[in-house]
């Protein structure tokens, strides 16, 4: 069945772009002028993938991120031309997985979306869970179980939280993570690694300031700790 996406833009050229890429490359797309109706549209019903604009003239793209977020796991790639470090961590805090910068090529747009839904692909092979104290990895499923409680992640939260949960016990570089959970069509601030890490940290940790499970190894990346 084709891939579904909701094209949140207010610049009606632009958005008419965008929506003619992705129709290009198989999908079926919504789109919406405003953050509001681009809510409306991701949660109304099964959606593959988000793209969202950052200036909307109603809600910042950023909260629409946040109660998106509230709501589903869809995954959400922010296309913005609002391309400063700041700006760019502040989406990913807020839920992004991914961002494109304006001005942007076809193919790098494509590219960007298909990797966020390549982490979304179920797995084809049964994996075990992982356990690590209290917490269980529960593989492919996406989500944790956290001190007896479920907790919901994202696509590429629980793409990255597997990865290293095959490595156990091992540091894992921020470059290789990029390239094995981001892909190699990511380019970009290096960055997005260590946001998604600190998010994880606050679903999974009692002290996220002082973590337990997620740990930093200096100068080499971050692992997992406990006996998987």
């Amino acid at each position: 069945m084709p891939r579904s996406a909701v094209v949140v833009e207010d610049d009606d050229a632009l958005r008419r772009v965008i929506s003619l890429v992705l129709r290009g490359d198989g999908f079926e797309v919504a789109e919406a002028a405003t953050g509001a109706q681009g809510l409306a549209l991701a949660t109304d019903g099964p959606v593959d993938v988000v793209l969202l604009d950052l200036m909307l003239p109603d809600v910042p793209g950023v909260d629409v991120c946040r109660e998106l977020r509230r709501r589903s796991t869809v995954p959400v790639v922010v296309v913005t031309a609002r391309a400063g470090s700041r700006d760019v961590v502040e989406a990913l805090e807020a839920g992004a997985d991914d961002y494109v910068t304006k001005p942007f090529v076809a193919k790098v747009l494509t590219a960007r979306v298909q990797a966020v839904l390549r982490r979304s692909t179920p797995q084809t092979e049964p994996l075990h869970d992982v356990e690590l104290g209290d917490l269980v990895l529960r593989r492919g499923q996406g989500d944790v179980v956290v001190r007896g409680e479920p907790v919901p992640l994202t696509r590429t939260e629980q793409a990255l939280l597997e990865e290293l949960a095959g490595r156990p016990g091992q540091a894992v570089g921020r470059t290789e993570l990029l390239r094995r959970v981001w892909g190699r069509e990511w380019f970009g601030d290096d960055r997005v690694v260590d946001v998604h890490v600190h998010r994880l940290r606050r679903k999974l940790e009692q002290d996220p300031a002082r973590p337990v499970h997620l740990l930093t190894v200096r100068g080499r990346g971050y692992r997992l700790a406990g006996d998987v």
